[in-house]
């Protein structure tokens, strides 16, 4: 397992003045002490993928050359439109003898795409598999727009992790069973207005503002979400341990997407599990994407909140909106 942040922070407080808001609204409610931001001309997507590949791979102790899959399943506000990350990823790694693709499921992508490669290992199509993870979503974001508050909390940053059929004594970690559900209702409800088919860019899209991720109907969102998505987040993660041979009551550690303080809470009260010391709350991050997951667990294991034979156990959502749930035993 690998992680990357850019060095250049914004904090808590710069967002609130820049959107206008009082400071403890995005500090304590929002929960966002800083998190990590990409200057616009270094650190994009696939920059930031690779730094992270290089530091799981030599964590794997694996050499790039003997990688058969190279799966990129972050942002797809990437270096360029409609190109693939994977394949730079993997060119510059020097992963010449795997193939490269890409998944896609938002902030649900780490264990949907831990779910699709632990497939494939399974099945022996492949004996090794590079899974990446990159975001800059912060970019855009329109700070003067109340209406996408919500997302004021993304950062920029990466994660990388290698899942072999056979490691050997070089495994970290055992991937168990997943579980995800969608619920297309959401699907609309956060869009940049301007950028794909339905509305190329032109010069007056972007002079109206209208690339930037807003959401048409921020109050019919919330109280949609309201009643569903705690019992999607119970519905994958009671799945997931279901399949795996476990209950909630034997998760150790639960590695979660960034959310408010408050819901967070409420999530690890469902487990029986205490945020301050099993898990790691993501406010010195914010939520980058599909890498929440990896950067939570690369800081448990620092701070010695996780280890050998813990249960843990992935959980995240993406707007869409998907649940998805993976679970693991850690070993070491």
């Amino acid at each position: 397992m690998g992680t990357y942040v850019p060095d250049r922070t914004i904090t808590g407080e710069e967002i609130a003045e820049r959107a206008g808001i009082p400071a403890e609204v995005v500090v304590e409610k929002m929960g966002l002490a800083r998190k990590h931001v990409c200057p616009p001309e270094d650190d994009h997507v696939t920059d930031m993928g690779v730094a992270a590949a290089r530091d799981a791979l030599a964590d794997a102790g694996v050499d790039a050359g003997d990688l058969d899959l190279v799966l990129y399943h972050g942002s797809e506000y990437k270096d360029h439109v409609v190109w693939s990350a994977a394949a730079d990823i993997a060119e510059r790694l020097g992963a010449g003898n795997a193939y490269a693709n890409e998944l896609y499921a938002l902030c649900a992508g780490a264990p949907v795409a831990v779910r699709s490669a632990r497939a494939q290992l399974a099945t022996g199509d492949v004996d090794r598999a590079l899974l990446v993870t990159a975001s800059r979503e912060e970019d855009l974001i329109d700070y003067g727009d109340a209406d996408s508050s919500f997302m004021f909390n993304f950062g920029s940053g990466a994660a990388a992790a290698v899942l072999e059929r056979d490691p050997g004594d070089r495994s970290r970690a055992l991937v168990f069973e997943s579980a995800a559900t969608t619920d297309g209702s959401f699907a609309d409800d956060v869009v940049m207005p301007a950028g794909g088919s339905r509305r190329p860019p032109t010069h007056d899209t972007v002079d109206a503002g209208l690339h930037h991720l807003t959401v048409p109907d921020p109050d019919g969102m919330k109280e949609r979400l309201a009643e569903v998505t705690l019992a999607n987040f119970r519905t994958v993660a009671d799945r997931a341990l279901e399949r795996s041979g476990f209950a909630r009551e034997d998760v150790d550690f639960l590695a979660l997407v960034h959310m408010k303080r408050s819901f967070t809470d409420l999530l690890f009260e469902e487990f029986g599990l205490d945020p301050e010391r099993d898990g790691y709350y993501l406010d010195d991050y914010g939520h980058v994407q599909s890498a929440d997951q990896f950067i939570a667990v690369e800081e448990g294991l620092a701070r010695g909140r996780i280890d050998s034979g813990d249960l843990v156990l992935f959980l995240a959502a993406g707007t869409g909106y998907t649940w998805a749930a993976t679970a693991l035993e850690w070993l070491e």
